[in-house]
């Protein structure tokens, strides 16, 4: 099969012909239909994820068609529509076991614990656990859309954050993942802010549903401004994007047991951000991780989608074929790619 393929951190991305994956007792192989291309893709590449073992395919968001199952499978048959969250759970540790899936003790994820989906086909493990039937009105793009960035940010906002009509929400970073927390949290109700250093990725967060659009190379203190806007602080605010600056700037434009969600990945000189600890205390503050999402909240994604409340179609932005990766996945750390990008051409 065709594949993207990598030997070495931030070496020679390629596309080859490497041997199709095997079927195992209890996972199935996937046709892909179509992935996305996702910023924690140009993580694995720049070798922040320990998981990584070389070579490697990557790629974590997809959706396609079963074409194989191990003897174990139970729940899915070949010939159907599937799509998945980027972390499988085991199903049988005690985070599974409590219903945590996204923090299993044994996870599975493609494209970082094994070969991921840049191919024609891939192996999905735990396959009973973590896939999820993808329903006729969803197609193969919008699904892949939603595998990492959209489902985490459901995560985030409903789940996590707990966000509810009429709170404030702050969004620090309009990319994948802050454009689908925009778009959620707008769906239930919140007044949302969006900030960003680029015009056009603004624009896309008010179609999207925010109210606010702040550009913070115009705005000296960002904090301060979210508190004027809104009279005490924002409610929830999400880190989606993971820098020093936009981890501190969540945190302290809230107001009094307001709920800080980290999203957005902080690595390199990142990785220890600043946080005004003085107002999480002072404050009673909440800072709160979220990290992927269980496939049978699906379901609830899946109603909203079909309700209208939320149009993750509107954030893809670009389709593009599997020889084109390379050059994209390289160049992801340069923030240039407007809403989501998916590749349907194998």
């Amino acid at each position: 099969m065709k594949a993207v393929y990598f030997e070495e951190f931030q070496g020679i991305i390629d596309v080859r012909e490497v041997p199709n994956p095997t079927v195992s007792k209890d996972s199935v192989i996937i046709k892909v239909g179509a992935t996305g291309l996702c910023r924690s893709d140009w993580h694995g590449w720049m070798g922040h994820d320990p998981d990584i073992i070389l070579p490697h395919v990557p790629g974590h968001e997809l959706a396609g068609t079963i074409v194989k199952i191990g003897s174990e499978i139970n729940n899915f048959e070949v010939g159907e529509r599937v799509t998945l969250p980027f972390v499988g759970g085991c199903g049988s540790c005690p985070e599974c076991n409590s219903g945590n899936h996204q923090v299993c003790d044994n996870q599975f994820q493609p494209g970082f614990t094994a070969w991921g989906s840049f191919a024609e086909f891939v192996e999905i493990k735990f396959a009973d656990t973590n896939l999820v039937h993808l329903p006729e009105e969803i197609d193969f793009v919008t699904a892949a859309s939603l595998g990492c960035r959209f489902i985490t940010s459901f995560r985030a906002i409903i789940d996590q954050g707990k966000v509810s009509a009429g709170q404030w929400v702050a969004v620090h970073g309009c990319g994948g993942v802050g454009l689908s927390a925009i778009n959620i949290a707008a769906g239930v109700g919140a007044n949302v802010i969006a900030v960003d250093i680029d015009d056009e990725k603004l624009k896309l967060a008010k179609m999207l549903g925010a109210n606010i659009l702040i550009n913070a190379n115009s705005i000296k203190n960002i904090p301060d401004k979210i508190v004027a806007i809104t009279g005490r602080g924002a409610h929830v605010s999400i880190d989606a994007l993971g820098s020093q600056e936009t981890c501190f700037n969540s945190v302290a434009c809230l107001r009094k047991r307001g709920k800080h969600i980290q999203v957005g990945l902080t690595t390199g000189d990142h990785k220890y951000p600043k946080v005004p600890m003085d107002k999480v205390v002072a404050h009673e503050l909440e800072i709160i991780g979220s990290h992927g999402m269980q496939a049978f909240r699906y379901e609830a994604v899946f109603e909203l989608i079909k309700n209208g409340k939320v149009h993750p179609d509107l954030m893809i932005r670009k389709t593009i074929s599997l020889e084109e990766v390379p050059e994209a996945l390289a160049n992801m750390n340069k923030f240039e790619n407007l809403g989501v990008t998916v590749i349907n051409k194998f």
